[in-house]
């Protein structure tokens, strides 16, 4: 068999390390092996590369220039790896019969003294997260690579593989080999409800800030970008009132009291009313609503005729009903406004800034109200020059949002339980100018009732996926829409 592999492998104790080398030595398609070091100090028996990881520009730069053989290999965690029976020459073989440009596989997850499955997901065009998960063995087209690399325009210190792969995206395949064939050590080992907040942690700014270059740059280059979105909404209409708090429900018995409580409790100087949409609840939230709107008429509790619901089909029927009010504003079921000033605060910022959204931040509590990590999520990453873009990169927008009704009431919800949010919030942002209240407005509440706490690895890979369809679709949407603006700038 031909050695047209050429190994790359994060720097790790000399143990691990070791075991590491061995494993790879062991396939007869690997030609040579490299151990990136800081210092470039030679271990294991192999070749160091001098490099600050692979995150690094000068990294993979180093990497273009030393590999000699038609694929490389990148081995990204620092703990011993375990190859699978005749792995290498698979990947090799279904990379050379596809020609992939990146080749990622699932694989085996040592995680708490035991041993799982860890299945992946397919990548697709709007797979644009910095944190998609590819596994730690990836098998990339040396030729492609370089090309990448060698022509970056930027140099990165932690968003180089990032930027490499967005880059790849436009010229070659990403693609997925569905086949457990290798086992490495997880170290992270937080829920899946504390991870998702780390692009939004301070202590990662410096990051994200490279992180969203890289990000722009690539839609730039796949004709994504949009420019600033400046243009002022006109608010003209009649509506019964100025605000209508919006809360979909089904089974919150606990939680939906307090709930409703928090806004019937602002005080505004506009009329304002609550929607809420009750999907069937078969505990007492039902009554409990129906008693607290016997003693204030402001409470509207629909029932809807359709029994397949999801929470965005709920937003639609309440968007859609004649009593909603010119602004809509969101509020969970098990959530709860920080004050009784919030809705005030909002329908303030629509009028000022003649937007067509609005979006606060929120603290994150437990059930008691207590503080809970990361505590306020205020998504500063945010700028009015490029939040819109950098939106499809970021797993959210944060909470509460708000709309101009006639906005969303045209756009409408996707009819799901997940990412329905995020769905309407990107069409938005695409279109029309967003604003944001960077001071906590929403006490975002964590128990064991809520839907993304502890996710199994399959309803995340789900949710993933999904996230990445919808950025698939803005994509393309965005795509065009920045096609037509071209053709009016630059007309024939």
């Amino acid at each position: 068999m031909q050695k047209n592999i050429t190994c790359y492998i994060a720097g790790s104790a000399p143990d691990c390390l070791e075991k590491t080398v061995r494993e790879l030595s062991s396939c007869p398609a690997v030609k040579k092996i490299y151990a990136l070091s800081p210092d470039g100090i030679m271990s294991a028996g192999v070749e160091s590369l001098p490099s600050e990881g692979f995150g690094n520009t000068t990294t993979l730069r180093a990497i273009a220039a030393s590999c000699n053989t038609p694929w490389l290999l990148l081995y990204t965690k620092p703990h011993a790896l375990q190859v699978g029976a005749d792995a290498l020459e698979r990947l090799l073989s279904v990379a050379e019969n596809t020609d992939s440009a990146w080749l990622y596989t699932d694989y085996y997850e040592q995680k708490g003294g035991q041993t799982h499955r860890r299945p992946l997901i397919d990548y697709r065009p709007g797979s644009l997260r910095d944190d998609f998960q590819f596994g730690s063995l990836l098998l990339l087209h040396t030729g492609r690579f370089r090309e990448a690399v060698l022509h970056t325009e930027e140099e990165y210190r932690f968003a180089a593989l990032y930027h490499m792969r967005l880059t790849l995206s436009l010229s070659g395949k990403i693609l997925r080999l569905p086949e457990f064939l290798y086992t490495e050590v997880e170290t992270d080992l937080r829920f899946s409800g504390e991870r998702q907040f780390d692009y939004v942690d301070p202590r990662n700014r410096e990051v994200q800030a490279e992180m969203e270059r890289a990000c722009t740059r690539f839609l730039k280059k796949s004709g994504a970008w949009l420019p600033p979105r400046t243009e002022k909404v006109i608010f003209d209409g009649k509506f019964p009132v100025e605000a209508s708090v919006v809360i979909p429900v089904k089974n919150r018995e606990k939680t939906i009291a307090e709930a409703v409580r928090s806004a019937l409790g602002q005080v505004c100087d506009f009329p304002f009313n609550v929607l809420v949409v009750d999907n069937h609840s078969d505990d007492d939230t039902t009554p409990i609503l129906r008693k607290i709107a016997q003693t204030d008429p402001r409470l509207l509790h629909i029932l809807p005729e359709r029994s397949d619901l999801g929470i965005g089909g709920c937003w639609n029927a309440a968007i859609a009903d004649r009593r909603c009010g010119r602004f809509c504003i969101q509020l969970d079921s098990d959530d709860l406004y920080v004050d009784t000033t919030v809705l005030q605060r909002v329908v303030d910022t629509f009028r000022r800034e003649r937007c067509a959204a609005v979006v606060g931040s929120y603290r994150m509590v437990d059930f008691a109200l207590q503080p809970l990590p990361p505590g306020v999520v205020d998504h500063r990453e945010w700028t009015p020059e490029n939040g819109h873009n950098n939106a499809l990169r970021i797993n959210g927008f944060g909470a509460p949002r708000a709309f101009y009704t006639p906005v969303v009431r045209a756009l409408k919800f996707p009819n799901t339980s997940y990412g329905e949010d995020y769905a309407v919030m990107l069409a938005v942002s695409g279109l029309y100018k967003i604003a944001r209240i960077y001071d906590p407005l929403y006490l975002c509440r964590r128990w064991e009732g809520n839907s993304d706490a502890a996710l199994s690895v399959e309803q995340e890979n789900a949710n993933n996926s999904y996230k990445d369809t919808l950025r698939t679709i803005e994509w393309y949407a965005r795509k065009k829409l920045s096609a037509e603006l071209n053709a009016q700038n630059h007309p024939r």
